[in-house]
């Protein structure tokens, strides 16, 4: 006896092709119960006929399809992505195959081919799928520059390529800001944390480029995600950068749940993908090459690629003269006060400066001193506004305090 494979439609079909061949219901009716019309059901009958059951079976059943991959390419691409690609999506390594050995094949072609090779897992069926939880959908800005959202994240973005004292990958911080109007990265930059200082030269870079947005989306957290011995050097992060932005204009609005700023967050999801990738492609293991690679090359595509145009046209960048760009480090820094000592001398991070007689500027003990740390690790000192010079004390001798040995007196009794 022949088994002949059939899918759920063909079995419809068999048993409406039955129901009137026994005479239970007329062509007309079968055919209006099938939504079919009279003629596609007499169809039916002639194969039926002529070929029994198998009549009804699509004539493509078990033949190859015209436009699959020829055997030969499709062992080649497999080979690439077995070698080359093998933790690549589907879209990322259709994209390299294409840019880097000029083979044109779409995602949905590799997709099925990995998953055949059991090179892919669709995210269905991963393991520990997060669960979804309903939110309220937002409107994108509909200018340039309106609304900026600014996170970093850690990831060993290096790989094996550069390690820590342990031994094992190193975790850098990529700071990144992306417009919420056309989803384009507007700047990005590695660095060893997200604390204060290498936030503060994020900006200034920033804002020398584009020029100040109108509002900056991000954590509400002043520690964001950073390790517990930089948290403790950085706990005024949240207060120097809303200090720093409120004195140039700049509007911060602060995250309730990462969710809220979900444009970054997918985005560092991305990132974590393809960029990690694109560094391995190209060897990169040194940070300075790598803020290369991003201003020069990655940033650019990437926008070219992705980004969308805004509703509206404008862009609600503020842009800066070269004076103002240049005084940027004198509010983008971390700004502490001190008071100056009897000695004429300031304590600022366990270090003591001299200060030095400074022309057109009137020193006296318990003075208010403003210190601005910058972002190159330099450091000044301000006494009413004016800049005072300084000298740095390579080490200062602890005073030491003689004791007086006295004589202990002896009591007589009265």
């Amino acid at each position: 006896m022949k088994i002949i494979p059939m899918s759920a439609k063909e079995v419809k079909k068999l048993e409406a092709v039955e129901t009137v061949r026994s005479g239970r219901l007329t062509q007309k009716e079968a055919a209006e119960r099938l939504k079919v019309t009279d003629r596609c059901l007499r169809y039916w009958l002639d194969a039926f006929e002529t070929d029994g059951a198998a009549g009804l079976v699509h004539g493509n059943r078990g033949k190859q399809s015209p436009h699959r991959v020829p055997q030969k390419e499709r062992q080649a691409i497999l080979s690439l992505i077995r070698t080359k690609y093998r933790d690549f999506g589907p879209t990322l390594a259709s994209e390299k195959l294409l840019e880097l050995h000029g083979i044109h094949r779409d995602p949905t072609t590799i997709r099925d081919l990995m998953i055949a090779e059991d090179l892919w897992i669709p995210r269905r069926l991963r393991k520990g799928a997060a669960l979804i939880v309903h939110r309220a959908w937002r409107e994108r800005r509909a200018h340039r520059g309106e609304l900026v959202q600014f996170d970093g994240s850690y990831h060993p973005w290096f790989e094996n390529r550069l390690l820590d004292a342990s031994g094992a990958p190193a975790e850098l911080c990529l700071l990144l800001a992306v417009d919420d109007a056309t989803g384009e990265i507007l700047w990005a930059q590695f660095a060893e944390h997200e604390g204060t200082l290498p936030v503060m030269r994020f900006w200034i870079e920033y804002a020398g480029l584009h020029g100040l947005p109108k509002a900056v989306y991000l954590d509400r957290f002043s520690t964001y995600k950073m390790t517990q011995d930089v948290a403790l050097q950085n706990p005024d992060l949240k207060t120097q950068l809303q200090r720093a932005m409120k004195t140039l204009g700049v509007d911060l609005i602060f995250a309730l749940s990462p969710q809220a700023k979900g444009r970054v967050e997918r985005l560092f999801k991305t990132l974590q993908d393809r960029l990690v990738k694109e560094l391995r492609l190209r060897n990169i293991s040194m940070v300075r090459d790598a803020n290369r690679f991003l201003e020069k090359t990655f940033i650019r595509s990437f926008n070219r690629k992705y980004g969308v145009e805004a509703r509206d046209g404008a862009d609600f960048h503020r842009t800066l003269t070269k004076r103002q760009k240049d005084a940027l480090p004198e509010t983008l820094c971390r700004m502490e006060q001190r008071v100056v000592m009897n000695d004429f001398t300031v304590s600022f991070k366990s270090q003591w400066y001299q200060l030095l007689p400074t022309k057109g500027l009137a020193i006296r003990p318990k003075d208010g001193v403003l210190v601005r740390e910058y972002p190159d690790a330099a450091v000044s000192f301000s006494i009413r506004d004016r800049r005072a010079d300084v000298q740095r004390i390579t080490k200062r001798t602890p005073v030491r305090r003689q004791s007086i040995n006295r004589p202990t007196p002896t009591l007589v009794p009265a």
